[in-house]
């Protein structure tokens, strides 16, 4: 009789992650001993009210920030222990971003943003602007793509956000308040948008979000409070 198959590992786990910042001579402790594990395909929202450290989390998640101790790994890399180049390297070919505020470049058009990821140590070559292309198109955008940040809406906008987060084909895509700038119907658009594309591209989505109305779309729901994560 052969052996039951082993579970798969995490692709994101957090051990006794902490975080605290200083403004002057105060402390203000924003992550106390978070520990969380995300599996392979997972849609996780992540809520909790303005303030509560989610932008925090996600950033830490994303290599973007270092915490105070604890761990995080990714695909079994731990990226508390990569220096700032090693770091951008990992995140650049394994984690995808998605802002509130977009974070486009205005003298760039639709296509140009959404390669710029990829761009880094390439130039725009023939494959790479065809992906492009493609993920315009998937995110609704064929006939928007010589168009700059300023001649677009908002959900226009975030669309490319979203395109360009996935140029690099990450595994993880990281999510903060992305319908936080957009009216109701908009946003729903665009949570669509990603429910589909976390299906289509196989991808591991967590999204922090302050609207518990978004929660509903998601496999899971975590609740950060008082620096603390859990599923209440």
């Amino acid at each position: 009789m052969s052996e039951a198959a082993l579970p798969a590992p995490p692709l994101l786990r957090v051990r006794s992650l902490s975080k605290t910042y200083r403004m002057g001579q105060r402390a203000l402790p924003v992550l106390r001993e978070v520990d969380l594990e995300v599996g392979e395909g997972e849609f996780v929202v992540l809520c909790g009210a303005s303030g509560s450290g989610k932008s925090t989390l996600l950033h830490l998640l994303g290599g973007l920030d270092a915490p105070d101790s604890g761990t995080v790994e990714i695909h079994g890399q731990r990226l508390d222990e990569m220096n700032d180049p090693q770091a951008a390297r990992f995140r650049n070919r394994h984690i995808g971003f998605v802002f509130q505020s977009y974070h486009l470049l205005e003298e760039m058009d639709a296509l140009e943003n959404v390669c710029l990821p990829a761009r880094i140590g390439r130039g725009m070559d023939g494959p790479l602007a065809a992906r492009a292309r493609e993920l315009l198109a998937q995110v609704g955008l064929s006939e928007r793509m010589e168009h700059r940040p300023s001649e677009l809406s908002g959900g226009e906008q975030q669309r490319v956000a979203i395109a360009r987060a996935l140029i690099n084909q990450p595994r993880l895509l990281l999510a903060d308040e992305p319908t936080g700038n957009l009216d109701s119907h908009t946003g729903g658009e665009i949570l669509e948008l990603l429910e589909s594309l976390r299906t289509q591209h196989a991808i591991t989505l967590l999204v922090a979000t302050h609207d518990e109305k978004l929660a509903t779309r998601a496999g899971r729901v975590l609740h950060l409070v008082d620096g603390h994560l859990g599923d209440k």
